[in-house]
């Protein structure tokens, strides 16, 4: 049998599998407090090795899209623990994944009169949805040397609270355009201090990040997702095999649970990454063509990875590691149900079981 079955430790989170539900983003917290039906929609996906929560926002400035759920008041705490609760009375382990917007949202989103911020004062291309439309991207507030420390200090009060909250541990979202991608890639920092320039300083806010939130939980429970060369929210980097090892370098010493790597093509940097960092390696691989699938598990026989992260066909599919292993037959997604409404394309998506039966 594929090695995709056999048990993994992540530090001292012992997964049964190494099939990983990865983080997505399904917008039903519509006070951005985690409500019952998200309970059941984890639970059933609690025979995943590991599961990444949706993207959580550690502030109120830091949420980028309409009805996602935070980290930051009790409440949501509350919320979260009803959910961990859930997921570990089925046997599943589970992580909080960090998720700054920074430039990625828009003033109709946050309260009062918070405005995004970002690396620097740089407007996004495009559009995003703001719960009633499109709406064009705003330029955001470029943070102070005073405000960068004080977000770091966000992300570990918000690491404090997802242990709170039960989760096993945390993901830090350093990819696909948010805040912590922000700070690295060079057409989103033009910073001239010690957060912005030259390759070293600009890690440094992830590697910070990284450092405050271990200190806060321990890095056994802390991850942190990358994503090279990906354009997404409008990032264009130019330096991305000095800026990835460079990072890697500088937080492998801290001794983090895993490494997730979003492939935007390149295996080469990948294998490289992978060389370089001592722990765990969670790959969701470039897939051109489709979504991470069967035909995918050779990676972790040839030690590509240790464990792969799997998106759409996990929405679609609440037991698929039992599918799998099963070879399918495996559920469609619907993407007219990916983002907000009910539990329509949520949590009745039917398990092999209710299939057969």
């Amino acid at each position: 049998m594929s090695t995709a079955f056999e048990p993994l430790d992540l530090a001292g989170t012992k997964l049964a599998n190494r099939i990983v539900m990865s983080p997505m983003t399904r917008s039903r917290a519509y006070d951005t407090v985690p409500t019952p039906v998200m309970a059941e929609y984890y639970a059933q996906r609690a025979g995943a090795g590991l599961i990444i929560s949706e993207g959580i926002q550690p502030s109120a400035v830091g949420q980028g899209y309409p009805f996602t759920p935070g980290l930051h008041t009790d409440e949501q705490v509350e919320g979260w623990r009803a959910v961990t609760d859930a997921v570990h009375a089925a046997g599943g382990r589970i992580f909080a994944q960090l998720m700054h917007g920074g430039r990625i949202g828009h003033p109709s989103l946050l309260p009062g009169d918070l405005h995004p911020v970002s690396a620097s004062a740089v407007r996004p291309a495009g559009q995003l949805f703001a719960g009633a439309g499109m709406v064009d991207f705003v330029t955001p507030r470029e943070l102070t040397a005073a405000e960068v420390e004080a977000t770091i200090a966000d992300f570990a009060t918000a690491a404090r609270n997802a242990v709170e909250a039960g989760f096993d541990g945390i993901e830090l979202h350093g990819a696909n355009g948010y805040l912590l991608h922000q700070f690295l890639a060079d057409n989103t920092n033009l910073r001239t201090d010690e957060w912005g320039g030259s390759v070293a300083n600009r890690i440094r806010f992830v590697v910070e990040v990284v450092r405050a939130t271990s200190e806060a939980i321990g890095a056994h429970r802390v991850g942190l997702r990358i994503s090279p060369s990906n354009p997404y929210n409008d990032i264009a980097e130019q330096s991305t095999d000095e800026l990835y090892p460079a990072l890697v370098d500088a937080i492998d010493p801290v001794g983090l649970a895993y490494l997730h790597i979003g492939e935007t093509g390149e295996r080469a940097l990948t294998l490289e990454l992978r060389r370089r960092f001592s722990g765990a390696l969670i790959l969701n691989p470039f897939t051109p063509d489709g979504v991470t699938g069967p035909d995918h598990l050779p990676l972790l026989d040839d030690g590509t990875a240790d464990a792969l992260s799997f998106g759409a066909l996990f929405l679609a599919n609440p037991d698929l590691p039992a599918r799998l292993a099963n070879g399918g037959p495996f559920n469609t997604p619907d993407p007219s149900t990916f983002f907000g409404g009910t539990e329509k394309g949520y949590t009745d998506y039917p398990a092999l079981s209710e299939i057969n039966a």
